[in-house]
């Protein structure tokens, strides 16, 4: 007999009516709480030895959950096939991240939002909805005591804390998924946890050519400029794709290049690069102190003999020390940043420069970005959800004041697919050329160099 049939037909032994307020959800936390109070009472089982607890709950779990449910709700009143999905939510909630575990198997999941205990959405091929469990209800955490849980299991293995003094933090699985915490009452309607997902193996750029992000040649070409050691930075707006990208054009480095990636927290994979640094910035502890921020990094890379610096993301002050790493050797770098547009991106790295404090002129801080960078991709999530390469735009230099680029690839919509309702387009050429030719000349790519445009 299953959950739903034993339900409908238990009977209350006093009144003889049928128990309706006893729903399936109450069964499953009744047994799964009594299972936990007993794995906590007993004295062989140490949560501190993950390993060994984890083998003996599981060896014993089966048997632990037909003992409760005897004991609560009658023998024979749970199918098997029900008591494998408590003990896997009883498995789930002490070694796992209890409800949204299966979400974070599902490697289709690119987004996981939890707005308090009771409402969880995730996001899948570009649309948010509800998930359900196994019973078609949509997914809920049992109380805020395993929401809590859940929270303390994410911070505790990067040492970060939150609490009511803390109440906001930014975290990280160990998969590498980006994670933002909000506590009640800071949050109104609870507390909320998103969590952006990415590739357990990044997706290279052919991968980028199938799901129509760019085509063949573009990406040739960006192949090109990454060996060649131009300076490229990746722009675009939330959720467009811009560590994706710039992981898949990292998979382009040499092999025997060192080097250094500066995050605030590790979502990059750079699998094919032996020679590899990674650092993680640091918040001030409880007390206020012992913080270590990107700057400081991109400060101390410096002195590890990098051939290349790629900053994950850059937000603030940290760009001005970029840019001066791109001026001063270290040619090849990489960074992504959030903008509208290629141009928007040049006005906001202006402003996060300034916000470095160093009191430059708007003409210096124009003539190091005119310098130091040499090529701007920008990405946008289009209206149906896909994530496609909007321009290619090179930086020309420093005229009249301004910071120009040219646009050497832009897509252009062309409709709707109405079977499919994904729009349609390409990424074109703009017929404008290159104008920087030296890096590469000097990889030894002249006949790259001859196709956009240069003369001898």
């Amino acid at each position: 007999m299953s959950i739903e049939s034993y339900l409908r037909t238990k009977q209350d032994e006093k009144s003889g009516t049928v128990r309706e307020n006893l729903q399936i959800d109450t069964v499953k936390r009744t047994i799964v709480k009594a299972v936990k109070e007993r794995i906590s009472n007993d004295r062989e089982i140490s949560l501190d030895n993950y390993d060994v607890a984890r083998y003996k709950v599981k060896q014993f779990a089966l048997k632990w959950i037909e003992e409760e449910q005897e004991k609560h709700f009658g023998a024979n009143a749970i199918s098997l096939e029900d008591k494998y999905a408590i003990y896997d939510a009883l498995i789930q909630n002490m070694f796992g991240l209890g409800a949204i575990e299966p979400l974070l198997r599902d490697q289709s999941i690119t987004e996981i939002m939890i707005n308090g205990i009771d409402k969880i959405f995730i996001e899948k091929d570009g649309r948010i909805f509800q998930p359900t469990d196994s019973y078609g209800k949509n997914l809920t955490f049992s109380d805020g005591e395993e929401l809590k849980t859940i929270i303390d299991k994410i911070v505790a293995p990067i040492n970060r804390k939150v609490d009511e003094s803390n109440p906001i933090v930014d975290a990280r699985l160990p998969d590498g998924s980006r994670v933002n915490i909000v506590l009640n009452p800071i949050s109104l309607d609870g507390t909320v946890v998103t969590i952006r997902r990415f590739p357990e193996n990044p997706y290279p750029m052919d991968e980028l050519i199938k799901k129509g992000t760019l085509d063949e040649e573009a990406a040739e070409l960006l192949k090109i400029l990454v060996k060649a050691k131009y300076n490229i930075l990746v722009s675009g707006g939330t959720g467009s794709g811009k560590t994706t990208f710039l992981n898949a054009l990292s998979m382009f480095i040499p092999e025997s290049e060192r080097v250094i990636t500066i995050e605030d927290s590790a979502e990059l994979k750079f699998s094919q690069v032996k020679n590899l640094i990674r650092m993680e910035s640091r918040p001030a502890n409880i007390e206020g102190k012992g913080e270590i921020n990107i700057r400081s990094l991109v400060h101390t890379s410096l002195r590890m003999r990098p051939d290349r610096i790629v900053v994950g993301e850059i937000r603030g002050g940290e760009a001005l020390d970029m840019l001066q790493a791109m001026n001063t050797g270290h040619d090849g770098s990489l960074t992504t940043g959030h903008s509208n547009s290629a141009s928007d991106m040049m006005l906001r790295l202006e402003t996060m420069v300034l916000m470095a404090g160093m009191d430059l002129p708007l003409q210096s801080i124009r003539r190091q970005i005119a310098s130091a960078l040499d090529i701007i991709v920008h990405l946008g999530r289009l209206r149906d959800g896909s994530r496609k390469v909007m321009e290619i735009c090179e930086v020309v230099g420093y005229e009249d004041g301004e910071v120009k680029l040219r646009t050497l690839y832009r897509f252009r919509e062309t409709g709707v697919n109405k079977e499919t309702g994904k729009i349609t387009g390409r990424l074109e050429k703009t017929g404008s050329t290159l104008t920087r030719f030296e890096k590469l000349l000097g990889a030894g790519y002249e006949d790259v160099a001859g196709k956009w445009g240069y003369r001898e």
